[in-house]
């Protein structure tokens, strides 16, 4: 019995021992969720742009998914600096992280343009992603950030559909349309129509339409009809060129100061990669439904006139690529590796996906553009 009585002391001192410890470890998880970890976003896009209505879908996922423990305030381009400048804002700290597309560092160092300028060997934007996450991608941009000198972490995400050939004052039937234009683009895509014989200007999205409004351009693309509805483009011009190669397979950016990147928890770094995966996936199907609504809202209502592209430009297009990337490639060891990399790649996955997808505007035509019965 008295054996008994102290195996039971000795048992209830130890729970007691536990209870307090994990008592006093409370306060900390208490004041841990009181006291999130804050981070300032800006994205490249104005507020009124789907794209940054895109950032704010990232950053609530991981705001949702940390409980508490890390929010993210995103803010529109401006805000604390200028689209083009947010690159160096975040390496400096300025910033804690950012959203936008890596083709607007081009300046910095040519390689970044090819996550999404041209026609990246005949992959689509989601193949472009696999090839960043599995197929040497991810470990190059890091190599061309430290060749950059810029302290910034990616993570790269959301396929973005084939971008127009621009909106112009006149429908584009030859390639010789194109001479003199004043046209805006960016990234790699300013020396595809600089070849073409425009007079390139890069300008960030909120600048175009005063632009175009003011007679300072003459044509420019951005991305998509949404983005293209909101920005006022509907305004300054009726006719839209669709399908392009200077930008086929596009995908957005997000950016954090490395140095505050490392300090955050595991556990916290793993909820802003699976974030990305996650709106990477969500983006795709709002852009869908989103995008093909606003594209009827602009013809019904706005009286916009869409053409295809000629394949002669198109063709053309493909031709400037190579002679272009020739030479980039010859200045640029970095644009060069990126290249052999993605050709490899799409080499393998695009014969793939290109021998076992159906033609789907066969199905497309056969319930869609039947000929009424007589």
């Amino acid at each position: 019995m008295p054996q008994a009585t102290s195996s039971r002391r000795r048992f209830i001192a130890g729970a007691t021992t536990i209870a307090g410890s994990a008592a006093l470890g409370f306060p900390a998880v208490t004041r841990a969720q009181n006291a999130p970890i804050s981070l300032r976003f800006q994205s490249t896009w104005p507020a009124n742009d789907i794209f940054h209505e895109f950032a704010q879908d990232y950053c609530r996922k991981v705001n949702d998914m940390a409980e508490g423990q890390l929010k993210i305030e995103v803010l529109p381009a401006g805000a604390v600096v200028k689209a083009f400048d947010l690159l160096d804002a975040v390496s400096a700290g300025t910033l804690d992280g950012g959203h936008g597309v890596v083709a607007y560092w081009y300046g910095k160092n040519t390689a970044v343009a090819l996550w999404g300028s041209g026609p990246s060997f005949g992959m689509d934007a989601n193949m472009l992603l696999a090839w960043h996450e599995y197929g040497g991608g991810k470990e190059l941009l890091t190599e061309i950030q430290k060749a950059m000198g810029v302290n910034v972490v990616s993570l790269m995400y959301g396929p973005m559909p084939t971008q127009p050939f621009g909106w112009f004052k006149k429908p584009i039937t030859k390639f010789e349309d194109v001479k003199g234009a004043k046209f805006r683009t960016v990234g790699l895509a300013i020396d595809m129509y600089t070849a073409m014989g425009a007079a390139v200007n890069a300008l960030p999205g909120g600048e175009i339409v005063p632009a175009l409004d003011r007679g300072l351009l003459d044509g420019a693309e951005f991305n998509n009809a949404s983005s293209d509805l909101s920005l006022g483009f509907p305004d300054v011009s009726k006719i839209c060129m669709l399908q392009s190669f200077h930008q086929s397979a596009e995908q957005f950016e997000i950016l954090f100061n490395k140095k505050k990147y490392d300090t955050l928890p595991k556990h916290l770094k793993h909820i802003l990669a699976y974030a990305s995966q996650a709106a990477s996936a969500d983006m795709s199907w709002k852009a869908a439904d989103r995008y093909s609504t606003d594209y009827i809202k602009l013809q019904k209502d706005h009286n916009v006139k869409f053409y295809k592209t000629p394949d002669s430009i198109l063709q053309e297009q493909l031709k400037i690529w190579d002679a272009m990337i020739e030479k980039r490639s010859a200045e640029n060891p970095l644009f060069k590796k990126v290249l052999e990399s993605q050709r490899d790649f799409a080499q393998r996955a695009g014969r793939w996906h290109n021998d076992v997808s159906v033609n789907f505007r066969m199905a497309f035509n056969h319930y869609f553009s039947r000929k009424p019965a007589a």
